[in-house]
């Protein structure tokens, strides 16, 4: 069985390589309600290029023309609007992920994730999706963190 992993570890762009091509980031933002300034762009498009969860320092580093507090606030929004969702490592940071769905972050944009206890790094498991769970009567499910934590292959 093959396993997809993509360490969650950490590749940038650069800013000037973000600025092109907002059009599919205008429409996915304009698609949930949210006015795609470019600010807004900009973060999530750095989202969706790294294709790994990234913390709000990682996006800070890489945008370097915007202000940690801008960042954080778009984060924000773009949670409300179901644009990304948070992942808990382990590590007491969040990190932030695009949800792939066309309405709402789904079971299946929230894959299985792996913590390795010795180089802390965090591996997404993007074809290891979490098992649906049928929860007992009234309650509603938001979100689900599905994380394994263990030794790597690189440090076992």
């Amino acid at each position: 069985m093959s396993i997809q992993t993509d360490k969650c570890s950490h590749t940038h762009t650069s800013p000037a390589t973000q600025e092109k091509g907002s059009g599919d980031e205008s429409s996915r933002l304009l698609s949930r309600g949210v006015k795609p300034t470019s600010t807004r762009i900009l973060v999530y498009r750095a989202l969706a290029e790294h294709r790994h969860p990234m913390s709000l320092r990682e996006l800070d580093d890489v945008l370097d023309t915007v202000d940690r507090s801008s960042i954080f606030r778009t984060l924000t929004l773009l949670l409300e609007h179901h644009l990304v969702h948070v992942i808990a490592d382990g590590t007491g940071v969040a990190l932030y992920e695009v949800c792939e769905g066309d309405d709402h972050c789904s079971l299946s944009d929230q894959h299985i994730h792996f913590y390795c206890l010795r180089c802390q790094r965090t591996y997404c498991f993007h074809s290891l999706h979490i098992p649906s769970i049928e929860l007992p009567e009234g309650f509603v499910m938001e979100g689900v963190n599905y994380l394994v934590k263990g030794v790597c292959p690189n440090c076992s």
